[in-house]
């Protein structure tokens, strides 16, 4: 569900109303079913199981309850919602480790919420691989659209610190588990690599830096040694036009804008977030709570029906269909 003062439980309820235009697999909503009475007028069916869920989804949207007990105010977060996020996020990290759910699709949250209660990781992505017994460097958030795919080498970190974060085994370990879930995930037999560089112009052959030269180059000539195909590193500037896009399967980028501006550019209303590098399938809407227009029907349901049938898709391959 995500926050349930957010947009999270009307765009889920918008994507229900459209399952059948979109070829969506069955899916249930786990959280709040008062959260969803409050922002759709559309049937809801309270159910105690996945088992449940698919009997019922047909003809109503599930919902698995299990985050409920407080008034939901619409565009108002508060404790309570976060609460009921991270309950909601916890079973469904469990149903889907335990092979009850196929896949996990995340709403979206607010992490200045969630830290209010105690919450100690960036972010939803690292949480689901904290739980699923995964090193962080081991787990890549991949930012997925119809022409792009993006993976941010850091991500949730104030931009002065990004060149002290960076390192040739980091970029190393996010390059192998990258080409990893593009094969796993997405299909690719033999997925290109492309790597922007850390400085303006690529550093201008270490006239403008030397990130390039010492950390991103050594790395991508291990990850080729390894058998991968990665080049690089790019100038950012020049790495997201159209005929650009057609030379690799995904960009690594040094840090987050660099990463998610052109995504977000190209694919606002599709964009979304894959975890790869997980035991399980997870993806998740590449947006916000939107709390400023939340409860007023106007969320667009796009990245969130988009993150339904890349989960349904991702967990196909996995089990060879």
């Amino acid at each position: 569900m995500g926050d349930p003062a957010g947009i999270g439980p009307e765009i889920i309820a918008k994507s229900w109303a459209v399952r059948n235009l979109h070829s969506l697999p069955p899916f249930a909503l786990i959280g709040d079913v008062a959260a969803v009475a409050q922002v759709w007028t559309g049937p809801i069916e309270r159910v105690e199981s996945l088992d449940a869920a698919s009997t019922v989804f047909d003809r109503a949207l599930p919902v698995l309850s299990v985050a409920e007990g407080g008034a939901v105010t619409p565009g108002t977060p508060d404790t309570h919602g976060a609460r009921a996020a991270l309950r909601a996020l916890e079973h469904g990290i469990d149903l889907t480790r335990s092979g009850v759910a196929r896949g996990l699709v995340t709403g979206p949250v607010s992490k200045a919420q969630l830290y209010g209660i105690g919450f100690n990781q960036p972010g939803q992505t690292e949480f689901v691989a904290e739980r699923c017994g995964i090193a962080a460097d081991a787990a890549v958030m991949m930012l997925a659209g119809p022409s792009l795919r993006v993976v941010p080498i850091t991500a949730h970190v104030p931009l002065a610190e990004v060149s002290s974060l960076l390192s040739i085994e980091l970029i190393v370990a996010k390059g192998r588990a990258t080409a990893m879930g593009l094969m796993q995930d997405f299909g690719l037999v033999a997925p290109r690599l492309a790597f922007a560089g850390f400085n303006p112009h690529a550093g201008e052959s270490g006239t403008i830096g030397r990130e390039e030269i010492d950390l991103l180059q050594p790395a991508i000539a291990q990850l080729r040694a390894e058998g991968i195909d990665a080049t690089g590193p790019f100038a950012a500037d020049t790495l997201f036009h159209a005929t650009a896009r057609t030379g690799y399967d995904a960009v690594l980028c040094c840090y987050h804008d660099q990463a998610l501006v052109p995504i977000k550019t190209l694919h606002f209303d599709e964009g979304v977030n894959i975890t790869l590098g997980l035991p399980i399938v997870r993806t998740s809407p590449d947006h916000g709570t939107a709390f400023d227009i939340a409860g007023q029907d106007r969320a667009h349901p796009g990245a969130m029906i988009a993150a339904i049938a890349m989960a349904g898709q991702a967990a196909d391959r996995r089990i060879g269909i």
